[in-house]
């Protein structure tokens, strides 16, 4: 899919007006880049423009939301497929393979931006018939759409333009989106969230732009990485899905693709041995986070010394060929959801902390750099050059787990969190029953009072963070789950079973030691001062 010419956006648009679909203007489906030769990057309302023409051009494209930002700003979702209309019902219901793409969760990484609209425009153009009869593709290119207007030309330093300005990578409360799956402080996480808990998508597509490493790839790439993501979901993506994409894309362009990997500087993180490693395991982080809600999960980065022109395309060539195995795979993709869906994770072993996985060597393609100059701030900009270094280096790419947990079959939070106060208790209980229906997590309430064996963790240890993360002091617990004893729940209990498709957010939200749950996130702070000694979650196994 490399972007349309001008020159088949006007041939398109006559074909489109013969068949009596409606025609916008020419320059309605070219996008901001190309229509300033790659000075600037699409606004939020080019972007909407762009959407309506597309959608006025085909029968295919569909134009809806699926939230607001903080600022207010509806979020744009274009349904692309032969169905009747954008709705979840009529979606789900032509029983075709999902796949939601986003661009833009960072304000100031552009390129996916762009290259969700050069898609709708192939697909509003006739290309890759194909896949339309095997997917539908949920289109959002402009995710965070706040930091997408705070537009600087001194934003993202060394990159190679657009010389124009590109946005900022926070929303407009300050919060990097890209860390809030989990705690969902944004009205832009909670949107998203309700997107997937409506459309159910059997994929996330996630598009980036890279920072630092002077690596020689012109596009990496990630499954998700934390332990506990379907294995089936990672044996299909690690062995058969992105190998595709690079081999593909080498033989098509000649260009390389592989795993996403930083080298910092002579060491690795905490001073490890040089080597490529990836980033955190932690579901706060979208592709992460998708992998724990067993779906598909493909994550992006275009390289950030690439002309502006190429990083478009090197985004352009990613979505092709991972569109076109997802549309000859469909069968087996659906499938690995279902069977992920259907496969409980309680009574099995799972991961509440990962570290770094030190797997063998491998041959990483280091590159080169040149400097020019802005030509409006007179700041540096660095350029790929085509000097290729390869180096063998230990691979640092995958995550192992550093603390395991049995997972129970069910959780439960009693009304009375909180001694003495009925009213801060009930409002407690509320905030938390709304932060699991957020996710999509099912939870029922005790009617009467009930026997059950549960377990109580005592706990040994409790730590804060002295600097704020996210605006949150991250809260660390340390201590053991007791063993189980019968005790009364009362009705009003909220309970929460782990035999449920989102049964890995559930684990990892409520495990108490947990990396990125709600003891980390301080959600549970009103009932964890320094003085308590027991979790006030309890589980059954």
């Amino acid at each position: 899919m490399t972007r349309l010419t001008a020159a088949f956006v006007l041939a398109s648009a006559c074909a489109l007006q013969a068949q009596g679909t409606g025609t916008p203007a020419p320059t309605a489906l070219t996008t901001v880049p190309e229509r300033t030769a790659y000075r600037e990057t699409s606004r939020y309302e080019d972007v909407m423009a762009f959407m309506r023409a597309a959608d006025a051009a085909s029968p295919l494209i569909h134009l809806t939301t699926f939230g607001y930002t903080t600022e207010g700003r509806a979020l744009p979702l274009a349904i692309v497929g032969d169905v009747a209309e954008a709705t979840p019902e009529a979606v789900k219901a032509s029983g075709k393979l999902r796949i939601y793409i986003q661009g833009n969760i960072h304000g100031g990484e552009v390129e996916g931006k762009e290259s969700a609209q050069t898609l709708l425009r192939a697909i509003a153009g006739g290309a890759h018939p194909e896949w339309m009869k095997t997917m539908v593709l949920l289109v959002a290119p402009i995710y965070n759409a706040d930091g997408n207007e705070r537009i600087a030309l001194t934003n993202r330093g060394l990159q190679y333009g657009p010389i124009g300005g590109m946005g900022v990578r926070p929303n407009a409360q300050g919060f990097d989106l890209n860390r809030d799956h989990m705690k969902q402080d944004s009205p832009e996480a909670r949107s998203m969230a309700k997107l997937f808990n409506d459309y159910d998508p059997h994929v996330g597509i996630d598009l980036h732009t890279t920072n630092g490493t002077r690596h020689a790839y012109h596009l990496t790439y990630s499954p998700p990485l934390n332990p506990n993501t379907d294995a089936g979901i990672i044996g299909l993506l690690r062995n058969e899905w992105l190998p595709h994409v690079s081999a593909q894309v080498r033989a098509k362009h000649g260009w390389e693709y592989f795993y996403y990997g930083n080298v910092p500087g002579q060491a690795g993180p905490g001073g490890g041995p040089r080597g490529w490693y990836t980033f955190e395991h932690t579901p706060r982080f979208n592709n992460n986070y998708i992998g724990l809600r067993n779906r598909f999960a493909l994550l992006s980065e275009a390289y950030s010394y690439l002309t502006f022109e190429d990083r478009i395309r090197a985004t352009d060539y990613f979505l092709e060929e991972a569109l076109g195995f997802a549309s000859a795979n469909a069968d087996r993709i659906r499938d690995a959801v279902t069977a992920a869906d259907a496969a409980s994770i309680a009574g099995t072993t799972q991961s509440v902390r990962a570290r770094f996985h030190k797997g063998g060597e491998l041959r990483i393609l280091m590159g080169e750099v040149e400097e020019h100059r802005h030509p409006y701030t007179g700041r540096p900009m660095l350029l790929r050059t085509n000097v290729v270094t390869p180096e063998t280096m230990t691979d640092y790419s995958t995550f192992e787990s550093a603390m395991d947990e049995t997972a129970p079959s069910a959780y439960y939070m009693p009304p009375v969190l909180i001694e003495g106060n009925a009213m801060q208790n009930a409002r407690l209980l509320g905030a938390l029953a709304d932060k699991l229906a957020a996710h999509g997590i099912r939870f029922t309430r005790l009617t009467a009072d009930e026997q059950v064996a549960v377990e109580t963790f005592a706990i040994s240890a409790n730590t804060q963070r002295e600097r704020p993360f996210q605006e949150h002091r991250m809260r660390t617990l340390e201590g053991a789950w007791q063993p189980a004893a019968m005790t009364t729940l009362p009705a009003g209990t909220i309970a929460i079973p782990v035999s449920q498709p989102l049964g890995r957010i559930v684990f990892y939200l409520l495990e108490p030691r947990s990396d990125d749950g709600w003891v980390t996130w301080n959600v549970l702070d009103a009932v964890l001062g320094e003085a308590v000694k027991t979790y006030p979650i309890l589980r059954k196994r």
